[in-house]
């Protein structure tokens, strides 16, 4: 086998160097008659066996090595009956031809006396029905690939969906179904567009529809994943984010981008699968003043674990009467990011609203414990002297992949949140959350009881 491999090999040296005419070795004068110039099948090239006989063959051309093989060790090189190899001059077919044969015969040689192409043959014939099915295999998949190119709506976008839908049933503080408060059903779809020229960057266009009527009034900051009303399919986000270095990615969005949107991590373990708002720190959302327009943010990696946050909102981009600067909020963040115990951030956040009087900054720390398995996580707030607050313990893997948690979460007017869920993974696409929501909206005892199933479509 090793015999009809190295003869193998030596093919493309011979139609490279033997028969391209390539090779620079020197040029001696012409010794045929114009006869047989012009009829180059009457000349008869004569075997070598051994590149010295070349006459024009020289140790010192490029291809002296490669014809040295040729003729020692295949023994298929061929020169003119007058010894010179011509080396510059243009290939014919008949001189392609005879070079050709010439090294067929020898690789026949190598293998018709022994038992390479048996053994090949019966290496056939033993995985035939293996062959057979791979290239089955490989016919069905180029068939599914061209289908997929043929009928693909774009090569930079992807098309992404999530369908929540929350099953809303209130209860008073006994456990009892309250008279004046239904059982309500509502949800909210999203659809994003997330295109990517380079492949480390993003432009998301997302179309938001639902039907939320604020059916768990009695929670502060009511459902996390509400959508609005009436059905209206609006454009929820719009931005484009991407990569500036190794170190450093950027966002630049057209709407709806605030405070949390411009951090790497919220921190605590609740933010996500919690089904109650108050599962997130609820201080982002404190200022409300920007997210309408221009919003622009940076994420700078100052080492692997410590990450800065940068982020500026406006609400007023579109009015012809003010401008960006106008109406706003910003934010800066420092995290220290693990993979083991401590995850930890602080954050600055402050901003002007719309009639030109100042917001009050917030301060705010946030940490998260993760004890292998078991998760301890908070944060504290703090704006002009009122206080936010929240703390609990999560279990983020549990029966196959769930997470569950409870938590406590006050707010800077005293509004109190105590929630327990368990998200439940069916299989990729389904999600089901089912949650006890305990609520004191004012601070004054007006508390509220709800239980929520929320269920999760990914596609």
């Amino acid at each position: 086998m090793a015999n009809f491999l190295k003869a193998f090999l030596a093919s493309p040296i011979l139609l490279g160097a033997a028969f391209a005419g390539s090779a620079v070795a020197a040029e001696t004068t012409e010794t045929f008659s114009v006869d047989a110039l012009s009829n180059p099948e009457s000349i008869q090239l004569a075997q070598v066996t051994s590149v010295s006989e070349l006459s024009d063959v020289l140790p010192s051309d490029w291809a002296y090595t490669a014809l040295q093989r040729l003729v020692e060790e295949y023994g298929c090189l061929e020169g003119y009956p007058d010894r010179s190899f011509r080396g510059n001059r243009a290939l014919t077919r008949y001189e392609f031809a005879a070079g050709l044969n010439a090294c067929l015969d020898v690789i026949v040689q190598l293998i018709g006396g022994g038992d390479d192409l048996d053994t090949i043959r019966r290496l056939q014939e033993e995985f035939a029905a293996e062959l057979a099915t791979i290239r089955g295999r490989v016919d069905t998949l180029e068939a599914d690939v061209a289908e997929l190119e043929a009928n693909q709506f774009s090569t930079t976008t992807k098309l992404k969906g999530q369908l929540d839908a929350h099953l809303v049933i209130p209860f008073d503080v006994e456990g009892e179904l309250e008279d004046q408060d239904e059982v309500t059903f509502e949800y909210r779809g999203r659809l994003n567009l997330d295109t990517s020229f380079t492949g480390e960057d993003r432009l998301r266009t997302r179309l938001q529809f639902g039907d939320s009527i604020n059916s768990a009034n009695g929670i502060p900051g009511n459902l996390a994943r509400d959508g609005g009303g009436g059905n209206n399919v609006v454009i929820n986000d719009l931005y484009y984010s991407f990569p500036i270095g190794s170190r450093v990615s950027a966002i630049v969005a057209a709407n709806d981008i605030v405070s949390d949107d411009f951090v790497t991590s919220t921190i605590v373990p609740f933010d996500g699968p919690a089904v109650a708002d108050y599962g997130g720190p609820q201080f982002y959302d404190q200022l409300g003043v920007g997210g309408d327009s221009l919003g622009v943010g940076l994420n700078i990696s100052l080492t692997d674990n410590i990450i800065l946050d940068l982020g500026y909102a406006t609400g007023r981009g579109q009015d012809a009467t003010k401008g960006v600067f106008d109406e706003y909020e910003y934010i800066a963040q420092l995290n220290f990011l693990t993979d083991g115990l401590i995850d930890a951030a602080v954050t600055y956040m402050d901003g002007e609203s719309g009639d030109g009087n100042g917001e009050e900054a917030i301060i705010a720390g946030l940490l998260s414990l993760d004890f292998g398995g078991f998760v301890l996580g908070g944060y504290y707030a703090d704006q002009d002297g009122d206080d936010s607050y929240q703390f609990g313990a999560a279990i983020p893997s549990l029966l196959g992949g769930g997470a569950a948690g409870v938590y406590y979460a006050e707010d800077f007017d005293d509004d109190s949140v105590i929630e327990g869920y368990y998200s439940a993974k069916i299989n990729k696409y389904w999600t089901l959350t089912p949650a006890v929501i305990y609520g004191d909206p004012d601070g004054g005892g007006n508390d509220s009881l709800y239980g929520v199933i929320r269920s999760t479509f990914n596609f």
